[in-house]
């Protein structure tokens, strides 16, 4: 059996059921990481006991600031991956004419 071998990952960016979970799990768990280390570099340096909001009080606990702060990070830095995962695509990837980004939606 000589000949190309089909690669394990040919099928990532491809049109399929599974090609956009795939594509999310690979934007969403680095993000995830690196959303936990920019919190604790963060946090090293800032108590959020010391935070004050508009001159008073903070009203939230230390661990809804902790939380709030890691979605915050965790959602900016996805959202740089998915632009970043955007605009790695070609033209031909898309404008592919199977790739109808609402399929009951109809032209008139």
């Amino acid at each position: 059996m000589a000949g190309t071998q089909p690669r394990g990952d040919a099928g990532a960016l491809s049109p399929g059921p599974n090609a956009m979970s795939r594509l999310a799990l690979r934007i969403l768990w680095p993000s995830f990481i690196f959303a936990g280390v920019l919190e604790a570099m963060v946090f090293s340096v800032l108590d959020p006991r010391d935070i004050r909001g508009f001159g008073g009080a903070s009203l939230w606990t230390p661990l809804a600031i902790y939380s709030i702060t890691f979605f915050i990070f965790w959602v900016v830095i996805s959202g740089a991956g998915a632009l970043t995962a955007l605009l790695s695509l070609t033209a031909d990837e898309v404008n592919a004419p199977g790739a109808d980004p609402d399929p009951g939606w109809t032209r008139r």
